[in-house]
């Protein structure tokens, strides 16, 4: 465990969002962790739609013991060379280094990824690797602990990250009291893929719009690649490559992914049971159902339901 006396410093800046930097504000403020918390930024700052007053200059980022960067609201605005700055020096010094969500873009910038395997909100992993070849972008995890640089998913996933933290700086039954108090769990199964939509793309008048719609009626049935290009009319390497084009994924891969969103609302919206769900899905048994929802969404269809089910039982 470390110090207890450890100086926590949230690393602020013009444009970043207010959700990340609240919510683990009030995390590691709890009197019962004691830890010392600071916010450095250069002058009154805008998070959000609240203007800040930092309790301490960016410099004094230095002599932090863990330096939080909270998420930046537009990962396209140039970055505040400042807050890149000061968080390189602190790094440097030997400060541990975490990033909430966009926080990531701040940390890359000033080259503390650099070699790392880290993590952002999953509609802004892309845009992280391409513009950052250095770092290991993974877009599927809650977060990324590397020992001395951390970074963490979008906003829920701070708090994940937060009680990662305590629980190594304050040993597990902290962590776990800080969980109650905040009514979450201390650890949460599987990652990312679980919360992202896989939308049909639709177009209007585009040649495969007919063609999704047909299939989206049919997913409890043992399609082909075959008997999708029967049905839209053409060649299975004409329909790969369009479906490339339109996907950016093979008509088979994108069926599979079809199959395990029916799956996932199947189980959000309805009582059947995962032998139920898997012959309405298409997936045939809930063994392979059980196999491929687990590798595709990153937890068990059962996990998965109780932490989408809504309040009071089907929608």
């Amino acid at each position: 465990m470390r110090t207890v006396s450890d100086m926590l410093a949230f690393a602020v800046a013009e444009g970043m969002l207010h959700f990340e930097l609240a919510a683990t504000y009030e995390i590691f403020t709890a009197p019962q962790l004691d830890y010392e918390v600071k916010i450095c930024g250069a002058g009154s700052v805008r998070v959000g739609r609240f203007t800040m007053e930092p309790d301490l200059a960016l410099d004094r980022l230095e002599r932090a013991d863990t330096v939080i960067v909270p998420a930046i609201a537009d990962v396209d605005e140039p970055i505040d060379l400042e807050l890149v700055q000061a968080v390189r020096a602190a790094h440097e010094k030997g400060a541990r280094i975490v990033s909430l969500c966009t926080g990531a873009f701040v940390l890359a910038e000033a080259g503390v990824l650099d070699g790392l395997r880290a993590t952002t909100h999953w509609a802004h992993t892309d845009v992280l690797a391409e513009r950052y070849p250095r770092v290991e972008v993974d877009p599927d995890v809650l977060y990324v602990d590397n020992g001395q640089v951390l970074t963490s998913a979008g906003k829920a996933a701070a708090i994940d990250l937060s009680l990662h933290l305590i629980r190594g700086d304050r040993g597990a039954a902290t962590a776990n009291t800080a969980a109650r108090r905040l009514v979450v769990p201390p650890h949460r199964d599987g990652g990312q893929a679980q919360f992202v939509l896989a939308p049909v793309p639709s177009e209007e008048g585009h040649p495969l719009t007919e063609l999704f719609d047909w299939v989206g009626k049919r997913l409890d049935q043992a399609l082909t690649v075959e008997d999708l290009a029967r049905q839209a009319n053409m060649s299975s390497r004409h329909l790969a490559r369009l479906f490339k084009a339109v996907t950016g994924t093979t008509p088979l891969q994108w069926l599979h992914v079809q199959r395990i969103r029916r799956a996932q609302e199947l189980l959000e919206m309805t009582d059947g049971s995962v032998d139920q769900i898997a012959e309405a899905s298409g997936m045939g048994t809930a063994t392979t159902l059980r196999r491929h929802f687990h590798r595709t969404v990153g937890v068990p269809p059962d996990t998965y339901r109780r932490t989408f089910r809504p309040v009071g039982g089907r929608r």
